[in-house]
């Protein structure tokens, strides 16, 4: 997760194209299967450049789980995910290229992120030393663009997921 200044802002997801990707999904499954028409449209990080990075960690299958404060979600206006709850993830340019399903949440501190969760996480060299060094460098620098302050005590998301659509790219 890199610390480098935005350089090149996320654009918008283009919620026309989400919604034709979700409708593809749905029709996708089976008339038996629950589909929850409630999902988010979003992209991982906060920069042009981490929002691609980590949208390929993800399409490489090395990226399973993420990590978000719950102080995020409520700046945004966005519920907490729920186990089964879908999300489109999309790139840096705003284009929809996956939809993602939770598989498992938790909420904790900082200091209860453990090594299989910043190995699932899939970035940098995949040890909880370095997940630790660069999510406070993410939190620090998100949450002054927010105008508060991190702390090792907020609450996180720690979220597992799994690709469901497109069938390219499907876990």
């Amino acid at each position: 997760m890199s610390d480098a200044p935005a350089t090149r802002s996320v654009a918008p997801p283009d919620r026309y194209a989400a919604t034709a990707m979700w409708t593809a999904y749905c029709a996708s499954r089976r008339a038996t299967d629950a589909v929850d028409d409630d999902y988010t449209v979003e992209h991982f990080g906060d920069t042009a450049r981490l929002a691609d990075e980590l949208l390929e960690a993800v399409l490489s299958g090395r990226k399973r789980a993420t990590a978000e404060l719950v102080s995020e979600f409520a700046h945004r206006g966005d519920p907490l995910p729920r186990v089964g709850s879908h999300w489109i993830a999309c790139d840096s340019t705003g284009a929809p290229r996956i939809v993602i399903r939770s598989l498992q949440l938790r909420i904790g501190g900082f200091s209860t992120a453990d090594a299989a969760f910043a190995f699932a996480e899939g970035e940098d060299d995949r040890t909880l030393n370095s997940w630790q060094h660069e999510h406070r460098r993410y939190w620090e620098r998100t949450c002054r663009a927010r105008g508060v302050t991190w702390s090792e005590q907020d609450e996180i998301v720690f979220e597992h997921f799994a690709i469901v659509w497109p069938p390219e790219h499907a876990d």
